[in-house]
């Protein structure tokens, strides 16, 4: 068995309960399976090991206490547990002999060993978006391996059925095996044509996290999708649409608290306190924003983080420019003509023209399995005073909604169209 014997033993240490030692896994999972996988090149055996480092956990550190480096410890006892592993398969001897040099001092490795990213997560976010696989099973696989999301979570990040992304992880995988992808960093003159699926992939882990707004979870993922992207920015500078993840990440996470009400319930965007906004975020956003309209390579992440700054910029939902936002969308539809790009053009269009003109352009969109679509279906037919409609698509919302404050608030809503 893995030597797991300094794990936490101190009597003064501090206890915690399951639901604790699992934030605090989450918290470290992906850091550790992106430096597992770096040391060993093996996708399931570094999920295994840290599946098992945290069971170990979940035994002892409710009664022992936490380790002085909770995250420090999942990754030396994950990798205990695959180097025993690999002492029990042939296959495994070459490997245990690589991760001895890790063991006995990684300063020994090579500095063009570590190539030109210099993190671990970024680092395997790269290497999950290799050309050899297809750009939803980059995503797919880069958002189960790093951000600590089940492949329930990762479902509806995609909005697809469960058993479908997990199929899709499993082929994903076995592409990795069967092409001998190797595990190797980009060259700095390769990374610019790796970036779309790198892109995408940060900002599924933020909305990911934003999903659960009153969560530990989710502020862990938000920031981590925050810190890779101000990373990412600093490494690829001369990319404006890398800035303009940056700049979205920040003007949405300089809100996403307002959401969330003290008592837990839904806070819509027209009755938050945009006194209590993140200023700081907004005047970087605002500034990021303005450097990229220079440059003038307008790109689907820049213009939704422009469509943000329009919004951060208004005192009120009604003193927001609703024609600018509308013409930023007639922008992006150009280059993601999506039919969520439709369905949130429609809903500025509504503050323009009125919610008759915003449901005709909603109502035939394929999107019958997106909360969203249903909430804001809702919302134009109680503006149309047509209560029994809006009843039922409230209710449709509510039972596709992932988190709590926003089932509750849409269960709320239902229940008022129906009230007599």
């Amino acid at each position: 068995m893995p030597d797991v014997s300094r794990g936490p033993s101190p009597a003064d240490a501090p206890r915690i309960d399951e639901a604790q030692v699992g934030r605090i896994f989450r918290e470290a999972s992906g850091r550790s399976v992106a430096t597992l996988i770096r040391i060993l090149g093996d996708i399931d055996l570094a999920e295994d090991a840290v599946q098992e480092a945290f069971a170990l956990a979940l035994g002892k550190w409710p009664d022992q206490g936490l380790p002085p480096n909770p995250g420090g410890w999942i990754t030396t006892t994950a990798r205990n547990f695959a180097i025993d592993r690999l002492r029990r398969e042939s296959r495994g001897r070459e490997l245990i002999r690589d991760v001895a040099v890790l063991r006995h001092g990684e300063e020994r490795r090579h500095p063009e060993e570590v190539g030109s990213v210099h993190d671990d997560r970024l680092r395997l976010i790269f290497i999950c978006c290799h050309p050899a696989l297809s750009t939803d099973a980059q995503v797919a696989l880069t958002l189960r391996l790093l951000g600590g999301l089940s492949t329930a979570d990762v479902a509806r990040a995609f909005l697809v059925a469960e058993p479908t992304m997990a199929q899709r992880l499993i082929r994903a995988k076995r592409k990795i095996t069967a092409a001998r992808i190797p595990y190797r960093v980009p060259a700095a003159r390769d990374l610019p044509q790796r970036l779309r699926p790198v892109l995408a992939v940060i900002y599924l882990i933020y909305n990911a996290g934003a999903a659960s707004p009153a969560s530990v979870e989710g502020d862990v993922l938000c920031y981590e999708a925050i810190r890779l992207a101000r990373l990412l920015a600093s490494l690829v500078t001369e990319e404006p649409e890398v800035a303009g993840l940056l700049a979205l990440l920040l003007l949405t996470e300089s809100r996403r608290r307002n959401r969330i009400g003290a008592d837990g319930s839904l806070i819509l965007l027209r009755d938050q306190d945009r006194t209590q906004w993140d200023q700081a975020m907004i005047s970087e956003g605002h500034a990021i924003v303005r450097a990229c309209l220079r440059r003038d390579q307008p790109g689907p992440y820049q213009l939704q983080a422009a469509i943000n700054a329009v919004h951060t910029d208004a005192n009120s939902t009604a003193e927001t420019d609703w024609s600018q936002i509308v013409a930023l969308y007639d922008q992006l539809l150009t280059v993601t003509p999506t039919p969520v790009v439709v369905l949130n053009r429609a809903i500025a269009v509504g503050e323009l023209d009125g919610p008759a003109a915003a449901l005709a352009l909603i109502d035939g969109l394929e999107l019958t399995s997106y909360h969203l679509f249903h909430a804001a279906r809702a919302d134009l037919l109680r503006r149309l005073h047509r209560h029994d409609d809006a009843a039922d698509a409230y209710e449709t919302a509510a039972s596709l909604a992932p988190a709590a404050a926003e089932r509750n608030f849409l269960v709320g809503q239902a229940q008022l169209m129906s009230d007599p």
